[in-house]
Formats: structure tokens, sequence, C-alpha cells
């Protein structure tokens, strides 16, 4: 080549002076304060087959990866997301294991997405999951490892909104709703894109209250009383047990001093659809996107041959280290 090469790649970037050492430094906090709280580190590759990440484990759409091949034509993807790679590791070593397991991580996560500009495809995560742990006392112990990680960082102005995408599923099955068809309002619904939800739903045969539930959703955020009023309004066991697990969480950590950390909103769903359960997001000041996201997986290590309950959560270190 007659030029050298000077700039990196869209999406990615170098790090170095005190700028490393800062991001450095809070990797050491954060997995310190994991490491008391009794997560053990766990280290998974970098690249993993195409299935760990496939439509059917219900991670990142395959157009946002990574993809390349190895000599034997094996599809091959960097890592997008560490929860799969950890269940699969789980149910590769602890098959057997009952008790609750521990761990916590440290690494790169690769996306290749072109909608947001400016937005780093190479990000670092500093995580934990809990197995082997179905309780909503399971639930509150990870919300509270957020608030305790985030306020030793020294943030007190955050806010973490928690939902449960059982609400949501409960409500599709109680009105005949197709997977295919609660993908597309998954997504809308996750994007706020409610013009478009009411769009679909003019589309499909089911009864006029059912619409107007789903709809209702976008104004389901708040406190633990505005959430609990739509019990009342709600048929179906399995959306009212969300609210009520949410109560039960909600409660522990009252009972801690911690409740005026959280919000809820039953109009959150992740992206990523091996979410069973309570999911969340912590905001803060200075950015607009979540520093930390995480939710409850009891499916997803059966995916890898494992039968067992599991939670966890993500803090994406770059945008946590440009908001201290």
């Amino acid at each position: 080549m007659d030029k050298k090469i000077l700039h990196t790649p869209e999406g990615v970037r170098d790090i170095y002076g005190d700028e490393l050492k800062k991001k450095l430094e809070l990797q050491v906090r954060l997995l310190d304060i994991l490491h008391k709280k009794g997560y053990e580190d766990i280290n998974t590759p970098s690249f993993e087959f195409f299935d760990v990440f496939s439509s059917d484990i219900g991670t990142t759409p395959s157009n946002e990866l990574f993809k390349f091949f190895d000599k034997d034509g094996n599809t091959l993807v960097l890592r997008p997301d560490f929860t799969p790679s950890i269940a699969r590791c789980v149910a590769k070593y602890h098959m057997d294991a009952s008790d609750p397991l521990k761990f916590s991580y440290c690494g790169s996560t690769f996306t290749n997405t072109s909608d947001y500009q400016g937005r780093l495809k190479e990000t670092t995560q500093i995580g934990a999951e809990l197995i082997n742990d179905d309780s909503s006392q399971a639930d509150a112990d990870i919300i509270e490892t957020v608030i305790s990680a985030l306020k030793s960082l020294g943030l007190e102005e955050f806010q973490i909104t928690i939902g449960n995408v059982e609400y949501f599923k409960g409500l599709c099955n109680e009105y005949g709703i197709s997977n295919e068809d609660e993908m597309k309002l998954r997504k809308l619904i996750s994007n706020k894109n409610f013009f478009m939800v009411k769009e679909i739903l003019e589309e499909l045969d089911i009864k006029e209250s059912g619409k107007e539930n789903i709809l209702k959703i976008g104004d389901m955020f708040g406190s633990i009383d505005e959430i609990e009023s739509t019990r009342a309004n709600i048929n179906n066991e399995r959306s009212k047990e969300a609210i009520l697990r949410l109560e039960e969480v909600y409660g522990i950590l009252k009972n801690k001093g911690l409740d005026e950390y959280v919000c809820f909103d039953l109009g959150m769903l992740s992206k990523y659809n091996y979410y069973t359960g309570m999911v969340f997001s912590a905001y803060t000041y200075g950015t607009g996107d979540a520093i930390v996201k995480g939710g409850r997986y009891d499916n997803l290590l059966e995916k890898f041959g494992k039968k067992a309950a599991a939670i966890g959560f993500a803090v994406v270190v770059d945008r946590l280290l440009n908001v201290i």
C-alpha cells in the first residue's frame, strides 16, 4: 500500500493516557464490588459458533453480528452479548450444580450497527450473572448490587427503571397474538413507536378491549402504586403474576431503603428475546443511553442443555466512564 493507515474503522477507537488509566481503575473498582458480593470471575472466548447467538437463542439480530469463517467452513461470530456465552459455559461445566452460582466478567462486545451515528461497535462491559435462583429475592439482590456499584463510584443521582416482560407476554397469550406479531409489537413498544403499534393492532382479529390494553402499556410507568392499579383491569394470571412479582421486589428494596432509586415501566421490553421476567435499565445525567442493562432469563440455559433459572446485568463501561 502506498499510504499508511492512520485511522481506525468506523465504530472503534484508540484509548490511551489518562482516559485509559481512568477506565482501568473503573474496571478494577467495579469488579472488586462484585467480588465482595461473592461473584467469581469467568472468561469466555471473544468469538463463538454462530449457533450460540442464533435467532433461536433470542439474542442480537443476525444482521448486527460480525460473522466470519474458520478453516473448516464453520460460521463464527464476535461476541455481541456475554449472557449466551456464559449460559453455554455454565451448562458445560456446571451441568449438575443446583446451588446458586455467581459469575462476574469483563471484556469487549461487538455489534455491527450502523443506524446510530457515532455509537461504538466495540464496547467494554462488566457484568454479573446469578444462576440457579428463581426467587424475587434474587431479583432484588441484583438491583441492590447495581445500586451499590453505582454509588461506590460516586454516582448519587441515577434511576433504575424496572419492567417485566411477562406482563406483555400474558396479554399476547390471552388475545391469541401469534409469535411473529408479538415480536413485531415488542420491538415497536420497546422503541415507543405506538403509532405503528396501533396500526398493527388494527389489522389483528382481537377484541377492542385487548387492543386498548396493549396500547395502554405505553402509559404504565411511574411509581409502584401506578403499576399496581393496572391489575384490576387484567384478566389473565400471567400478567397479574408479573405485577405481583414487581411488587415483591419493590417491597424488598423498600425495606432496605433503596426504593428511591427505582421506578417501573411495563412498556420496557428488551430487544433480547431470551428475557423471561424482570428487566431493567439504569440511567443518569450526561447520557441518553442506559449505563446498566439486565434481566431474568430462566429458559436460556436450557437451550444449552441445563434447566436453570438465571438473572444478570451488564455495565456499559464506556458510557459510565463518560458520565463519571
